[in-house]
């Protein structure tokens, strides 16, 4: 087969599956080593960054994906019934980068960090589809683990969570002092 003809099976491989599909898993239908696979893959990348095509091919965590552009959402929105816009509340960012950043993560040790239950928000969250369980905790009462998924990263423009913002030491300082001072108030009052 010549490299015409990989390209037309990769993308009928991430065009019918949707999802994101595994680098090893593409590699192994059209029976080519990894670094093969992924620099045909890439050669399509650039192919679909052209302006005359709606459609391109994205990378998360090591896995690709054909997705429209985000360039073409007014006219899909024309034709389909427009999406539900999930808003994020304070309360649901607040949740999402605790989970985000501490990954894999339990309700317990999310709460200890807010300070308040956050059942509701992880459920949101889960239901949104930019969380996941990941497994239980070898411990006692063996609580679920819980981490991003790729919607998440979809949804924040990342190819993995090491592409998310390292905070400062002195950010975190203010955001301690921030916190502290917001704590004494509710004790105030």
């Amino acid at each position: 087969m010549e490299e015409k003809n990989y390209e037309a099976i990769i993308e009928a491989i991430l065009f019918t599956m949707g999802d994101s599909v595994e680098l090893e898993k593409i590699a192994a239908a059209i029976e080519l080593d990894k670094k093969e696979t992924k620099a045909i893959i890439e050669h399509m990348m650039q192919f679909y960054e052209d302006d005359s095509t709606g459609i391109q091919i994205i990378e998360l965590d090591g896995a690709y994906q054909m997705c429209t552009k985000p360039s073409m959402y007014e006219y899909l929105i024309k034709v389909a019934s427009q999406p539900k816009k999930r808003v994020l509340t304070d309360v649901l960012l607040e949740t999402l980068s605790i989970i985000a950043y501490k990954q894999p993560v339990t309700k317990a040790e999310i709460e200890k960090i807010r300070g308040v239950s956050s059942d509701h928000a992880v459920s949101k969250l889960v239901e949104y589809n930019l969380v996941c369980e990941l497994g239980r905790l070898d411990a006692p009462g063996r609580p679920l683990l819980f981490g991003t998924t790729e919607e998440f990263l979809r949804s924040f423009g990342v190819q993995s969570i090491d592409e998310l913002p390292v905070l400062s030491p002195v950010q975190i300082e203010e955001f301690k002092q921030e916190a502290e001072a917001e704590m004494q108030v509710q004790l105030d009052i």
